[in-house]
């Protein structure tokens, strides 16, 4: 069956987003989307809390910051730590039974990988959304995932709910299952599609990461 996924959002459990479990669903649906990974920062608590408390399919993972750059893990059934290398960070993804994804590796001011993706990821994220410059990490994205035989796959990762979806990729899965889904990334049953989120999006979510920053000073 066709799943039609995010698997690069964040979350409040992560400190520099906006998005609630509650705007998570409601962007994830109106977007159109059937799935969405909950992939905080070197944070997995969330996801699986979030993932007990809807019926929508949530893919659980994490965003680990390697030394090398950093790594989205999806379906790690515990916390995969920080500071590694990129390629001992992807043996601890495998071993906690997770897929490693090299996410934005080309992009500026993201942590990004850059020559650091290497032959033992599982895939890596052709289209990031939010990626700057946007056509410069779709184009080197695609060439190392030639190059590398990797899987290609598409998120947005998002920090502001209305981001949501601008990123995704197209899954060819067994069934609507979480175990089904990494499965079909490992063996390439995927496809990335997006396109960059609008800049006055962007300049939305640091709107409102400031009126919240303010509203919450006010308080004190």
């Amino acid at each position: 069956m066709q799943i039609k996924a995010d698997l690069h959002v964040h979350t409040t459990y992560s400190k520099d987003s906006l998005i609630t479990p509650k705007d998570l669903i409601f962007y994830a649906k109106k977007r159109g989307l059937t799935a969405v990974a909950v992939t905080d920062h070197n944070e997995l608590e969330g996801a699986y809390k979030i993932a007990k408390e809807t019926d929508f399919l949530i893919i659980p993972g994490m965003e680990v910051s390697s030394s090398d750059g950093h790594i989205v893990a999806l379906n790690v059934k515990e916390i995969i730590p920080r500071g590694l290398s990129a390629p001992e960070t992807v043996v601890r993804i495998h071993k906690a039974g997770g897929v490693a994804i090299a996410c934005h590796p080309y992009a500026y001011f993201k942590g990004s990988l850059e020559g650091n993706v290497c032959e033992t990821f599982d895939a890596i994220e052709i289209i990031n959304a939010r990626a700057f410059p946007f056509k410069r990490n779709v184009k080197k994205a695609t060439e190392t995932a030639d190059r590398l035989n990797l899987s290609r796959v598409a998120g947005t990762d998002a920090h502001y709910g209305p981001q949501i979806g601008y990123g995704y990729t197209v899954i060819e899965a067994e069934e609507a299952s979480v175990e089904a889904i990494a499965k079909a990334i490992v063996d390439g049953h995927c496809q990335p599609f997006g396109q960059a989120v609008p800049l006055t999006l962007n300049l939305m979510q640091e709107f409102e990461r400031v009126k919240r920053w303010l509203t919450k000073g006010s308080r004190i």
